[in-house]
């Protein structure tokens, strides 16, 4: 069975989804592509919908689109594979499950196919923590990319670029509201509204927990190693790379490939809208907390590309270790 397939948001990181579809060969045929900057078919995802008729819509655009697209591709009898995060606020997300009733719509947590979720637990046990330490490089141009980058309540290193290991994070632990959130964020530049370093505290009533520390402004790299920790033991989740306690393992799951699955075996869909209601909830969180401290440029270095914060991956690693907010270990005092 070969499966219509169109993709909006063909440019950027759109490139990434034109290749697992090339990968998943007669399995699907890709019917249209389209984007608002000219070069694909259309520059119009409605007039698409209508003419092209896909079965399968991938929605690869800003956050802050997602629901009006995901509303008119549901609209016209498609199922969905939808760019993370899938919404940033409730509303947004109630709106978009009631619209998905008889239909199916995969959010595109990538990592969440990897085969180091099912093992866990018996490495762990039941798992009661899950700590996150990433250190990043993002240059001045990364902030100047487009219209909505760094700005309030659209943006930040929690809940864009470091959105895969905070879900990965909350899926692992099972964490979920009713929960207690503490925030520590900042930002590097004066001309961003949006955190670039930040650390975040999670703890649910039963006692699990997850710890995030993560900046974008490190000289060295820290991929977003996760900590988990069980009534059995310790393990090291290296989320990107499929590695689990120093081994890359094989085996990741599409979620392409297992939306086409679903369709066509009634495979378990691995993400579906509903897994990601705890991230949403989170990212509102985060979005609608206090601005950002501005960290003061004698505490940074000038790279000729960014500011560059000393130590930060240091920093980064320390705070996950010891579970504890970058203002109490004094990191910028």
């Amino acid at each position: 069975m070969t499966a219509t397939v169109a993709l909006i948001g063909a440019a950027g990181h759109g490139i990434w989804h034109l290749r697992a579809i090339e990968a998943l060969g007669e399995r699907v045929r890709l019917v249209a592509t389209c984007d608002v900057r000219p070069g694909y078919d259309y520059t119009d995802h409605r007039t698409m919908l209508a003419e092209r008729k896909p079965e399968v819509v991938i929605v690869c655009t800003p956050p802050h689109t997602h629901l009006p697209i995901a509303l008119d591709v549901l609209d016209a009898g498609a199922d969905l594979l939808l760019e993370k995060p899938p919404v940033l606020r409730t509303a947004d997300y109630d709106t978009l499950a009631e619209a998905a009733r008889g239909r199916v719509v995969q959010v595109n947590f990538q990592a969440l196919g990897s085969p180091t979720m099912p093992m866990l637990a018996d490495r762990v046990g039941a798992v009661r923590s899950a700590a996150v330490a990433g250190a990043w490089w993002r240059p001045d141009e990364y902030w100047r990319r487009s219209s909505w980058s760094g700005r309030r309540g659209l943006d930040g290193a929690l809940v864009n670029p470091f959105a895969h290991a905070l879900m990965q994070a909350l899926a692992i632990t099972g964490v979920r509201p009713p929960w207690t959130l503490s925030l520590d964020r900042y930002r590097t530049r004066p001309d961003i509204e949006a955190e670039d370093t930040a650390t975040l505290r999670l703890t649910v009533p039963d006692g699990r927990s997850v710890f995030v520390a993560v900046t974008l402004c490190s000289g060295a790299f820290v991929p977003g190693d996760i900590t988990v920790t069980g009534s059995e033991g310790t393990a090291e989740v290296g989320y990107a790379q499929d590695r689990l306690d120093g081994e890359v393992l094989p085996g990741r799951i599409g979620l392409l490939e297992n939306l086409l699955d679903h369709r066509e075996h009634d495979a378990p869909l691995l993400v579906p809208l509903a897994r990601t209601e705890p991230f949403v909830a989170l990212a509102e969180a985060v979005l609608a907390a206090p601005d950002p401290v501005l960290l003061p440029p004698a505490r940074l270095v000038r790279r000729e590309d960014g500011p560059e914060i000393p130590g930060a991956a240091g920093l980064v690693r320390r705070a996950a270790a010891e579970r504890a907010h970058f203002r109490e270990i004094g990191a910028f005092q």
